[in-house]
């Protein structure tokens, strides 16, 4: 029937050209995952077998019988589409459930990948060698048997991959990923009908090789009405993947808009060149081809006005729609902004632009490290820009993202250097109210401490005197020899009782007063002075104490005092935390044109649950213990302006390490060690 056959010749058509733009699209947005690499090949065998049906039906137009030449192109690249169709079809399938999905796949799945790649190949051996085909086949013959056999081979394909596809419809939480694999379900389900019955009515399959009078769903030959839904049910998969990527952004396709007009255009333009050399060939006899090509050519001007009438809107549409998602992720950028944490706005700066436009990588700099290794693509397959960000026409930071494709679109680079205009002005925005916090939380610091200080003064005033006098007493009484030893043993209690309350309260004075900054002190001369001080309580517990003192003196930008309570406090916990036998170290160098401290034991070390608590004031874990030492120590480190860390354990399961990062004064010695 003419009627068929001119379906068939728009079907061939229509299938190169979907197939040919998917292709396209996933080399305009690949990633460097095996499920896009299967999809680029499955979709490339379609197009060399829908490519070869319509290179057939056009040379029986052209020529009626084609020539060998012709015969020879069509049939090698129905070969190279069949070979190896049903084993890229089922290892798709489970490279989506693995990569995309996330699922684990048996291993009879797998085998069976390898086991339909092979098949094709064995049978045709057997058929040429130890088949006896009749009549004895040449090489061209041989060449189109493969499709043959690769056409029985494709039932039991779809017997397996309509239940995956069925399986990833019911239980998929996307309903775009739902929606796709319901109709590749449905289109398999047909299509799986369809080919047994065109196995059933031509011949069975101990007759394929042998005769091979059935041939292919896609074969120019495929007379009947049931092959011809089968080409076209065939486009059907190609066409959701197309439909839902451009329109849902489906494995992120559709984030290239360019590509998205640029192919539409290119296969139209593609299809008036065939059309004017058509209608130059019929109407050569009347007149000359090249006068009809130029009247076709030329009546494109008139095309013009009303394309622009009809793509105009759409593409103002999409500007508008792009337009608007950017000003959309620039508003909740300044919204992140005004949370007041750098940092913070700089991690979801990176998370948002890259989910936004669909990028493999984006990294937010500030500043700008010289050190840093550029961002690269992932494989090296994309390609990555860079874009300063800029105040007041100096470069602060970079913005660098890379594609998962092979380009960024002109879109997308536009929509980067928009963001990095507006970046600069969200960072001083968070900056700003970052500062304006810390200072709201210092003077809040500062009320507290004042408001404890006061607090403390008052009660140290009021029980220091009867303190000290109830001491006086009682040592008065202790210098009696004729006291009682039961008295003696009493008194000399409430005198020890009496100096760790004195004791707590210098603490508790410490703690609250602050430390004065700003001065030049020798760090390396204080250090020894209080290692020189410690080291008789440290022999006196069996504690070994190590102080590795550097070659150069190190000039610290503090106070005296505040060095001195940092050291001695960390020192005694150092100690106090050995058994005997232990070790402490205490090490100072300079690093980073900073004061490093260290101060390390090898006792039984901090849980990671305690770190987080023994800064706090008043927390500890000693049964005598008063909880401020060691926040006496953040508290001065924090005024001084420096850092502090805890390590634990350091070796073996034990130990301690606080490392401390303090301002080194101006004008120190360059030939600090570093």
């Amino acid at each position: 029937m003419p009627s068929l056959f001119y379906i068939r010749l728009i079907s061939f058509t229509a299938g190169t050209l979907v197939y040919l733009f998917l292709l396209a699209l996933i080399l305009g947005h690949r990633r460097p995952r095996l499920f896009e690499r299967l999809l680029f090949f499955v979709g490339l065998s379609m197009f060399l077998i829908y490519a070869s049906g319509l290179l057939e039906i056009n040379a029986m137009v052209e020529y009626g019988t084609p020539p060998a030449a012709t015969r020879w192109s069509y049939t090698l690249l129905r070969c190279l589409g069949f070979a190896f169709l049903p084993g890229l079809l089922i290892q798709l399938h489970t490279a989506y459930l693995k990569s995309v999905r996330g699922r684990r796949v048996s291993k009879w799945l797998d085998a069976m990948t390898w086991l339909f790649y092979l098949a094709p190949f064995a049978i045709l051996t057997y058929a040429v060698v130890w088949g006896g085909a009749v009549p004895p086949m040449n090489l061209l013959d041989g060449f189109d048997l493969l499709p043959s056999i690769d056409s029985v081979l494709l039932i039991p394909t779809l017997f397996v991959v309509t239940p995956v596809q069925l399986f990833i419809a019911r239980t998929s939480e996307d309903s775009t990923e739902r929606r796709i694999s319901a109709g590749v379900c449905a289109t398999s389900g047909i299509l799986l009908a369809l080919l047994c019955r065109l196995m059933a009515m031509h011949v069975g399959p101990a007759k394929l090789v042998s005769e091979r009078q059935w041939e292919f769903m896609l074969s120019g030959h495929a007379g009947d009405t049931a092959g011809v839904v089968v080409v076209m049910l065939a486009i059907l998969p190609g066409a959701l993947v197309l439909y839902f990527a451009i329109r849902r952004n489906f494995l992120g396709f559709g984030a290239q808009r360019n590509l998205m007009y640029a192919l539409p255009v290119t296969f139209l333009a593609l299809l008036y060149f065939a059309l004017v050399r058509r209608v130059s060939g019929w109407l050569e006899p009347v007149v000359p081809p090249e006068a009809t090509a130029a009247v076709l050519l030329f009546s494109l001007i008139f095309l013009f006005e009303p394309l622009e009438r009809v793509i105009g809107p759409a593409l103002h549409r999409r500007f508008q729609e792009g337009l608007g998602g950017v000003q959309r992720l620039t508003v909740e950028l300044q919204q992140v902004a005004r949370q007041g944490n750098v940092a913070h706005l700089v991690t979801e700066a990176e998370k948002r632009i890259r989910d936004a436009f669909g990028l493999a990588d984006v990294r937010v700099s500030i500043p700008r490290d010289a050190a840093t290794k550029p961002l690269e693509a992932p494989g090296g397959l994309g390609h990555t820009a860079v874009v300063p960000l800029l105040k007041d026409g100096e470069e602060i930071g970079l913005l660098e993202a890379s594609s998962t494709g092979s380009y960024l679109t002109g879109e997308t680079t536009a929509a980067l250097g928009f963001l990095a205009e507006q970046l600069p002005g969200m960072i001083d925005l968070a900056r700003l109210i970052e500062d304006k916090l810390r200072l709201e939380r210092e003077l809040a610091e500062r009320e507290r401490m004042a408001s404890l200080g006061q607090m403390a003064a008052n009660v140290s005033h009021n029980l220091r005197n009867p303190l000290s006098s109830m001491k006086t007493v009682l040592q008065v009484q202790l210098e009696d020899p004729d006291l009682p030893v039961n008295v003696r043993r009493d008194s000399t209690l409430v005198v020890g009782e009496i100096d760790r309350m004195s004791t707590k309260l210098t603490q508790l004075l410490r703690y609250a007063k602050p430390s004065v900054g700003g001065q030049r002190v020798a760090a390396v001369a204080l250090a020894n002075q209080t290692a020189i001080l410690f080291r008789h309580d440290a022999d006196t517990r069996n504690v070994r104490f190590e102080f590795e003192r550097p070659t150069h003196e190190i000039y610290a930008l503090a106070s005296e005092e505040a060095l001195n309570e940092i050291l001695s406090n960390l020192i005694v916990n150092a100690i106090e935390a050995q058994t005997a036998g232990g070790r402490v170290r205490l090490s100072l160098s300079r690093y980073e044109g900073r004061l490093e401290i260290v101060v390390e034991d090898g006792g039984p070390g901090i849980s990671t649950e305690l770190r987080a608590k023994i800064f706090q004031p008043y927390f500890t874990t000693k049964p005598s213990g008063t909880g401020l030492g060691l926040s006496i120590v953040a508290r001065r480190v924090e005024e001084i302006g420096g850092t502090i860390s805890c390590e634990s354990p350091v070796r073996n399961g034990k130990g301690t390490r606080f490392r401390l990062m303090l301002p080194v004064a101006e004008g120190d010695g360059e030939g600090a060690p570093k």
